[in-house]
C-alpha cells in the first residue's frame, strides 16, 4: 500500500485539487505559447453570435472528375474581370517618362490624319543605382609675388571624407531606416566593382551622426517641451567587451509627441528608472505609460499626470479568452464599443470640445458599467486571482483613473498605439543586424531613429530630408535648428 492510500478523505481531495489546478495553470500556459506562435496577430476581436446559422459540412466523398471541374471552375471564374476595380494607382507624375510609340501597320509619323485616341500603357521599371567620382581639379598659379594660388576646395561636412553627401546619406538610410547592415552594403558596393574596406563604412555614421548631435538635442528640447507624452521601451542589444560570450541587454526608451509630431529614442544601459527620471526632469503635462512600475514615480509629480494605456488592458483579456471566454468576451466587446468611438472622431475629423462631450455621452456610461461588472465579478469569489481573467480583472481596476482619463481631454489618445509603432521598425532592424557594435553605436542608432521616425509621422521622405540637412546644418544658427526638425522642414529648391 502506497503513502497516497494512507492518506485522509480530506488531505488527498486537498491534494486533487492542488493538482487540478497545476494541470489547468499548465494548460493555459500552454495555450498562451502557442498563441503567441500560430495565433492571430491583430487585436480585432470578433465575438461569437449565437444567432448566426452554421454551414453543414456534408461528408459524401467527391469524385475526382467532379474535383477537376471544380478547380477548373473556380480558376476561370478567377480571371474574369472585376467590374468593380478601380484600376492600378497612377504612377507619380515627378517621374520621368521614356515614350515609346508603336504605330499599327500601314500607319507611321508622317501619316497626316491624327490619331482618334491613344492607348497609354505605363511600367515601372528601374535604372540600377550608379556610382560615379567627382573629380574636382585645381590648377595652380604663380603670382606677381612669385607665390602659388590655388582655390579653396568648396566646404564639407566631412573634411577629406571619401564619399559625398549624397552616398552618405544612402549609406545610412539603409542602416537605419531599411535595416541593411553595412557588411551587407559592401558587399553591394562590390558588386558594382568598388572595394570599399568595411571599418571605412563604419566611419561613415561614426563621423556624420555626431554632426547631427545639435539637432538632436533640438528635437529632444521639442518633445519635452510638449503638454502631452507618449512613453515607452524596446530592448536593444549591444556588443559589450565586459560582458564575455553574449550581449549586453540595452534599452531604447522612445518617447513621442502627438502635438509636435515627433518621437525621441533615448539610449540607455538598462530598464531601471534612471533613465526616464533624468529625461523627464523638467517635463510637465499628461504622461501615457503601460502598466510598468517604474512610471507610476512619475505619478507622485505635482506636475506630470499619468494616463494610461486602453490597448495593454484589452490584450490581458484576451489572453484570458481561451480560459474563461465568455466573461473575457464580454469585457471585449464592452471595449470595442469605446474604440468605434474613438473612430468615429477621427473619421469625421471632430475636434475640441466635441471630442470630450461625445467621449461623455457615448464612451463614459460604457467604462462606467465595465467597471462596476468588473468589481462585482472580482468580489464573487468564483474568479481565482492568479488565472488569466483575474489578473486582466486587476491589472484594470488598480489603473482605471488613468484608463478613463482620456475621456475628458480632447488631445488623448485612447492608447498607447502611436508610440508602439514607432518602435516596430527597430524590432525588424535587431533581426538583421543583431546588436549594435558598442554603446556609442547604440546611442547613434538612438538618434538615428529618432530623425528617420519622425519623418515618417510627418510623411517625409528620411533620404530627401537627411541630404538637405547634411548640407545645411553646418551653416545653420543654433537658435534656427528647429527649422531643420521634420516637424518645421521645407525641401531646398
Amino acid at each position: 500500500m502506497n503513502n497516497y492510500e494512507n492518506l485522509a478523505v480530506e488531505d488527498k481531495d486537498i491534494l486533487l485539487l492542488e493538482k487540478d489546478f497545476r494541470i489547468f495553470k499548465l494548460e493555459n500556459e500552454l495555450t498562451q505559447l502557442k498563441r503567441m506562435i500560430f495565433g492571430a496577430k491583430s487585436e480585432r476581436f470578433i465575438s461569437a453570435d449565437p444567432s448566426q446559422l452554421k454551414l453543414e459540412i456534408a461528408t459524401e466523398e467527391i469524385k475526382p472528375v467532379e474535383q477537376e471541374k471544380t478547380i477548373v471552375e473556380a480558376h476561370a471564374r478567377s480571371n474574369k474581370k472585376n467590374k468593380n476595380h478601380q484600376g492600378r494607382h497612377p504612377f507619380p507624375e515627378s517621374l520621368p517618362r521614356e515614350v515609346t510609340t508603336i504605330y499599327p501597320e500601314g500607319f507611321d509619323e508622317t501619316t497626316t490624319e491624327p490619331p482618334i485616341g491613344v492607348e497609354v500603357t505605363e511600367i515601372l521599371e528601374e535604372i540600377p543605382g550608379k556610382f560615379y567620382v567627382k573629380r574636382i581639379e585645381r590648377p595652380k598659379y604663380k603670382n606677381a609675388e612669385g607665390k602659388i594660388v590655388i582655390a579653396e576646395l568648396p566646404s564639407r561636412l566631412i573634411e577629406k571624407g571619401l564619399f559625398g553627401e549624397k552616398l552618405m546619406t544612402r549609406i545610412l538610410t539603409d542602416k537605419y531606416c531599411d535595416h541593411l547592415p553595412l557588411h551587407r552594403q559592401q558587399e553591394r558596393l562590390k558588386r558594382a566593382g568598388i572595394d570599399i574596406k568595411y571599418s571605412t563604412l563604419v566611419d561613415v555614421p561614426g563621423q556624420v551622426v555626431p554632426k547631427l548631435l545639435p539637432l538632436y538635442e533640438e528635437l529632444k528640447k521639442q518633445v519635452l517641451q510638449s503638454n502631452y507624452v507618449q512613453v515607452d521601451e524596446t530592448p536593444h542589444p549591444v556588443l559589450d567587451s565586459a560582458v564575455k560570450k553574449k550581449t549586453h541587454r540595452g534599452y531604447l526608451w522612445v518617447y513621442r509627441s502627438p502635438e509636435k509630431k515627433l518621437v525621441l529614442f533615448d539610449y540607455r544601459k538598462g530598464r531601471g528608472r534612471e533613465g526616464p527620471k533624468e529625461l523627464l526632469e523638467t517635463f510637465s503635462g499628461f504622461l501615457q505609460t503601460d502598466g510598468y512600475a517604474v512610471y507610476d514615480e512619475f505619478g507622485l509629480n505635482k506636475n506630470i499626470t499619468l494616463t494610461g494605456c486602453l490597448a495593454h488592458a484589452r490584450r490581458y483579456f484576451e489572453k484570458a479568452l481561451d480560459s474563461n471566454r465568455e466573461p473575457a468576451a464580454y469585457v471585449i466587446k464592452q471595449l470595442q464599443e469605446v474604440y468605434a468611438v474613438e473612430r468615429e472622431i477621427k473619421q469625421n475629423n471632430i475636434t475640441g470640445e466635441e471630442i470630450v462631450l461625445m467621449r461623455k455621452e457615448r464612451s463614459l456610461p460604457v467604462m462606467n458599467e465595465l467597471e462596476l461588472w468588473l468589481k462585482e465579478n472580482l468580489l464573487s469569489g468564483k474568479i481565482t486571482p492568479q488565472s488569466p481573467l483575474g489578473k486582466a480583472i486587476s491589472y484594470s481596476l488598480s489603473r482605471w483613473k488613468k484608463l478613463t482619463e482620456y475621456i475628458y481631454h480632447p488631445f488623448l489618445e485612447i492608447d498607447n498605439n502611436l508610440v508602439e509603432n514607432a518602435i516596430r521598425p527597430t524590432v525588424l532592424g535587431r533581426k538583421n543586424y543583431m546588436f549594435s557594435g558598442s554603446h556609442n553605436g547604440a546611442e547613434r542608432s538612438a538618434i538615428m531613429y529618432s530623425f528617420i521616425g519622425s519623418c515618417k509621422i510627418n510623411g517625409i521622405n528620411p533620404e530627401e530630408w537627411l541630404e538637405d540637412i547634411l548640407l545645411k546644418i553646418s551653416d545653420t544658427k543654433f537658435s534656427d535648428l528647429h527649422l531643420l526638425l521634420p516637424n518645421n522642414w521645407e525641401k531646398s529648391e
